[in-house]
């Protein structure tokens, strides 16, 4: 097998941005249909990114500057608009079903069947994938207590469940399916500190033992420190520095002796801090 998980070369994405216009004053609501006005929004401009086999690869960023876009072209969600996106040497665009059958992807906004307990969840997920039920039913039991979930919870309805406790189960749904690469678009957010350990520690073990490569989204500098082995800010949809958390720690000089954080990297590499990036492009969708 190829030993690049992700080759990404000169990849551009687009969205079209839709808002109503004001209707004029002296029109009334029925004579005078409103104009909507259309902005081309440019996610991603023409990243290059390789990530090889094996590594656990960070893209750190506010939201709306592109992260999810690039894990949304990666599991085939999305097609670049230019640029080629390949995936273990499979193209997303002309191979799709093989680039699936390596992947599994896990998000933020985790959809399930709300009726249904994790347990049924899963065994859904499973039997997308043809995995069998002998096989599927003690390997998410396994992963659920690995994640710090109580088997009192297994068969309890996914609607009776906290939003942390859902999201774990997420996880466990995307780790089932043993991916080659694994795409974890801000995984931890919502969870308490305790939750985000256990699951960053799965991680870490997933990757040790069954040569995952793992592509992880955050916004949060801490876990993104913790976790990559590399690291790829992203800001306005370029990328703007890539190197592995120690090396871009050299790039800003500690200040009154204190070490320097991925937080100091990224208010030197993009001139705002985190929380102004994150209000600004609030502002902008």
């Amino acid at each position: 097998m190829c030993t690049t998980a992700l080759d990404i070369k000169r990849v551009r994405k687009t969205f079209t941005r839709k808002e109503r216009m004001p209707r004029p004053a002296e029109a009334s609501r029925f004579s005078v249909r409103r104009r909507i006005k259309k902005e081309a929004v440019v996610a991603l401009k023409d990243i290059d990114l390789h990530v090889p086999k094996g590594e656990v690869f960070g893209v750190l960023g506010p939201n709306g500057s592109g992260k999810s876009t690039l894990i949304r072209l990666a599991s085939t969600l999305l097609l670049p608009d230019s640029g080629t996106l390949e995936i273990f040497g499979h193209d997303v665009e002309k191979d799709p079903y093989a680039v699936k059958r390596l992947i599994n992807r896990v998000s933020v906004d985790a959809a399930f069947f709300k009726k249904f307990s994790p347990i049924e969840n899963l065994m859904y997920a499973a039997r997308l994938y043809g995995l069998p039920p002998s096989e599927a039913r003690p390997r998410m039991k396994d992963i659920m207590w690995r994640l710090g979930l109580k088997e009192s919870t297994f068969r309890q309805p996914m609607e009776h469940m906290s939003r942390g406790m859902q999201q774990k189960v997420a996880v466990a749904r995307g780790f089932l399916t043993s991916p080659i690469l694994l795409l974890l678009d801000e995984p931890t957010t919502g969870l308490d500190p305790h939750s985000k350990r256990d699951v960053q520690a799965f991680v870490h073990e997933i990757r040790q033992s069954h040569d995952a490569t793992v592509l992880l989204t955050t916004h949060d500098m801490e876990e993104a420190d913790r976790l990559c082995d590399r690291i790829a800010i992203i800001d306005d949809g370029r990328i703007i520095a890539l190197d592995t958390p120690e090396g871009l720690k050299t790039l800003v000089p500690s200040s009154n002796g204190e070490k320097t954080t991925m937080e100091d990297v990224f208010i030197e590499l993009t001139g705002h801090s985190f929380e102004d990036a994150e209000a600004e492009n609030e502002e902008g969708t």
